[in-house]
């Protein structure tokens, strides 16, 4: 891999929640214009890497470097205007603004008010429904539409790198295709996304790269394509019987 594309170098990090050592030496690396899958049970420290690299836990040990700087000291406004988005767990919308007015929320850090009003009529085509109840209260949603709203709300920063934290945990499985459809739109757009996914198929089938967490640390790492194929591995460390898929 040549070192141009390398967009996200997370180096050696340890983090902590307290006296609880939630990431003990992680490293990874996300190329320019992929999706990278991180899995894992949950404790593994799948959030908490999300956390380190966006900058609301900051790890004690190791680096993160987006292109070439380094993240570690960065504040979340900082880190969000260097080009990184992160859409959490939990949505955790504006539930008493409307759905116009979380989007705009997402655009904070910008002033070209014609630049955003363009890119909320993005949003809203790729994700029609939103149109449709842009002057309605967030918290009126149902948990697809949050969903969706989240996902739009971090594209208003135009990140280069979108962390996603589980965006198909409690959704319809017509409504999960209708978000793994959207993340694909966004890579081809040119936004590199790592994927915190609790349904190993839909990550292993949409991402390039995966790493597999346990109790902090990378059990295993490698292509997709090779260990959604891998039947032990599935059975190991994705919590996938042999020939069947959650």
């Amino acid at each position: 891999m040549a070192k141009n594309d390398l967009l996200l170098r997370v180096e050696d990090a340890h983090a902590f929640y307290g006296n609880i050592h939630a990431l003990k030496g992680i490293s990874l690396q996300v190329r320019r214009g992929s999706i990278v899958a991180l899995l894992g049970a949950n404790g593994s420290g799948k959030t908490t890497t999300l956390r380190a690299i966006s900058g609301l836990l900051r790890p004690r040990r190791g680096d993160i470097w987006f292109e070439d700087k380094s993240l570690t000291r960065k504040s979340p406004e900082k880190i969000v205007a260097l080009g990184i988005s992160h859409v959490p767990e939990g949505r955790q919308i504006f539930g008493d603004l409307t759905v116009l007015e979380n989007l705009r929320i997402g655009a904070f850090l910008r002033n070209d008010l014609r630049g955003i009003r363009e890119d909320i009529g993005r949003v809203f085509t790729l994700f029609p429904r939103l149109r449709e109840r842009s002057e309605k209260v967030a918290q009126t949603l149902s948990g697809g539409e949050q969903q969706m709203l989240s996902i739009g709300r971090a594209l208003m920063a135009r990140p280069t790198l979108l962390l996603l934290d589980e965006p198909s945990l409690g959704l319809a499985p017509i409504l999960v295709e209708q978000i793994v459809d959207t993340l694909r739109t966004i890579r081809r757009a040119g936004t590199t996304i790592l994927l915190v996914e609790q349904n190993s198929e839909i990550a292993l089938s949409i991402s390039d790269y995966a790493y597999v967490l346990e109790t902090g640390r990378v059990a295993l790492e490698g292509l997709s394509s090779t260990l959604l194929d891998n039947e032990q591995i599935k059975s190991s460390y994705l919590g996938l019987e042999q020939g069947t898929l959650d």
